[in-house]
Parts: C-alpha cells; sequence; structure tokens
C-alpha cells in the first residue's frame, strides 16, 4: 500500500507541474506533422531544412525533465546551482526563441517552425526543446525540492522512475492531441503567429511567477 500512495503522490506532483508542458508539446508534435506533409507534398524535390522526428522532441523533453530532476535533487541535498530568485531568467529561453521564430517565420513555409529551431549543419532541435522544458519547470524546482526532501531514499527512487514514465504518457497525449483533425488544421494555419507567441508568453510567465522583475528591479535600485 505504501508504494502505490508514493506512486500517486508522484504521479500527482508530476500532473500539477507539468500541465503545461501537454500545451507546448501539441504545439511541437503539430508542427512535425505539419513538416513531414509538406516534405511529401514536393513529390522528390529535395530541400536544404533537415527533418524533424516526433524522436527530437521526445529525446528533448527528457533531457529538459532530467535536468530538473538532477539539479531538484541537489537542492534537496542542500546543493542550490541556480538561487531561487533568478531562476526566473530561465524565462529568457522561450523569448528568444519566440522572437527568433517571429523573424525567420517572415520569409519560411509554415514547416520551418521547427526548422528554425536548428542551428547550422547539425541538428539542434532537441535541445532547443530540452532548453524549453526545463525553463518551464522552473517552479517545477521550487515543488520538487521540498517534495523529495520529505521521501525515503527508496520513495525517492520510485518517485523518479514515475516521473520518467509520466514523461512518455505526457509525450504520448501531446502526440495524439496534434493528431486531432481540428486542432491540426488549426495550427497549421496559424501556427506562425501562435507558437511564438506562446513561447514568448510563456518567457514571461516565468519571470514574472519567480518574481524575476522584482529582483532585476531591486538589484538596479541597489
Amino acid at each position: 500500500m505504501t508504494l502505490i500512495l508514493n506512486v500517486i503522490s508522484a504521479i500527482g506532483a508530476f500532473i500539477v507541474t507539468n500541465i503545461d508542458d501537454i500545451f507546448v508539446l501539441m504545439l511541437l508534435f503539430s508542427q512535425a506533422k505539419a513538416q513531414v506533409k509538406t516534405s511529401e507534398g514536393l513529390k522528390g524535390n529535395q530541400t536544404e531544412n533537415k527533418h524533424i522526428s516526433p524522436k527530437d522532441i521526445i529525446i528533448g523533453q527528457y533531457l529538459g525533465f532530467t535536468l530538473l530532476v538532477v539539479v531538484s535533487l541537489l537542492g534537496t541535498f542542500g546543493v542550490m546551482l541556480i538561487p531561487e530568485k533568478w531562476v526566473g531568467l530561465l524565462g529568457l529561453i522561450p523569448i528568444y526563441l519566440g522572437i527568433m521564430l517571429f523573424i525567420k517565420g517572415e520569409d519560411e513555409d509554415e514547416n520551418a517552425i521547427l526548422s528554425s529551431l536548428n542551428s547550422g549543419k547539425y541538428n539542434s532541435v532537441f535541445l532547443s526543446v530540452a532548453f524549453i522544458t526545463f525553463a518551464n519547470g522552473g517552479d517545477n524546482i521550487g515543488i520538487y525540492v521540498p517534495f523529495f526532501s520529505t521521501l525515503t531514499m527508496n520513495q525517492l527512487a520510485v518517485t523518479v522512475i514515475t516521473f520518467f514514465i509520466m514523461v512518455a504518457i505526457w509525450c504520448f497525449i501531446g502526440y495524439r492531441l496534434a493528431a486531432f483533425k481540428h486542432v491540426s488544421e488549426t495550427l497549421e494555419n496559424y501556427g506562425r503567429w501562435i507558437i511564438p507567441i506562446v513561447f514568448i508568453g510563456l518567457g514571461i510567465y516565468i519571470m514574472v511567477e519567480n518574481e524575476t522583475f522584482n529582483a532585476l528591479l531591486s538589484l538596479i535600485n541597489y
């Protein structure tokens, strides 16, 4: 029974702290689908853009979430790498990506939403997804650290394993939501504007939620 309660509490903590990731994953998967559809319509013509597969998004989600768990574990054991009031600076990452999508999207088609997250000749979309996941998880750290501190080592291991299983479930839900016809059509038609706005809004929310603007103002007035 203790194991069941442990798993239930871990699932609850994950859902509460990652519910907003569902929407972000849905946007990313929808654009991956749109890119495949567009490339198939080229009828053999080659393009310089690399194809973004759902695997890139899943790897990025796992990488970003793993970083969140590692930082939270370090905080639990007394090693805080990022002062709490500056965690919100991570919000600058999605703000930057959103602005770049606005700029690059002006001269590119709908499948460039994810392609523009690539840099140079190396496919780094999974790193961009990881950065977004990590930046969006600033509040996760604030919840996971006190939550982890109440657990025994065995309970902590069960919790982390449950978290990683939930990441797979989250990716599946985001992928399936992106497959709905109405959702996919809306995002294909308006994704050029929706995704950058979501990224920028997400970054601002992260900074406001962590009172980073107040910390910056106090630093300036110091």
